[in-house]
Order: structure tokens, then C-alpha cells, then sequence
């Protein structure tokens, strides 16, 4: 996968087109990440015996990585990522720059 978690990403497609958030995790099974601040899902929690009122909780939702951009920091704009191999080892590269992401 292009993304990883911890990763600054711009969302492009869908009702959160746009925003640029942090990946909190990354479901590489299921080809998803959650990033944070995108595709808030409510939840309605009934009352229980730990939680004596029931509450509405905001959390985000998985994003398919294919609607996500690698956010380039060095370079203020979105880019691909490709792969190199340096010193024996695969770096990710941003197609932009030409530098080593991470």
C-alpha cells in the first residue's frame, strides 16, 4: 500500500473531498485507512450498566485508499508515490521531489 499510518493524506474524492487529515490506521486487507477528521460516522450507544445514560458518539469511518493522496510536506502539494531501492532496502519516493518519504 502507498499509505501508512501517520501519514498526512488529501482526501479526493466523496463528501470529505479536499480535507487533508493524519492516518490513524491502515486495514491493508481490506485496501482501507482511517484518517483523521474524514467520514465521521455516528453511533447511538444504549444505556448499559457501565454507562448509565446512553450517548451519541462521532468517530471516523475507513476510506478506500484509492480515494487518498500522499500530502508532501516539502513540497506543499499532493503526489504520487513510487519505489526505490537504496542501499538494499525499498524507499518510498515522492514522485514530485524525487526525495525519500519517512
Amino acid at each position: 500500500m502507498h499509505i501508512k499510518k501517520d501519514d498526512t493524506v488529501l482526501v479526493l474524492t466523496g463528501k470529505d473531498k479536499g480535507k487533508k487529515g493524519k492516518v490513524l490506521k491502515v486495514m491493508p486487507k481490506r485496501n482501507m485507512a482511517i484518517v483523521e477528521g474524514v467520514n465521521i460516522q455516528t453511533k447511538h450507544r444504549k444505556p448499559n450498566n457501565t454507562m448509565r445514560q446512553g450517548a451519541i458518539e462521532h468517530k471516523e469511518g475507513p476510506v478506500h485508499v484509492s480515494n487518498l493522496m500522499y500530502f508532501d510536506k516539502s513540497a506543499n502539494a499532493p503526489t504520487r508515490i513510487g519505489y526505490e531501492i537504496q542501499n538494499g532496502k525499498k524507499v518510498r519516493v515522492s514522485k514530485k521531489t524525487g526525495k525519500v518519504v519517512d
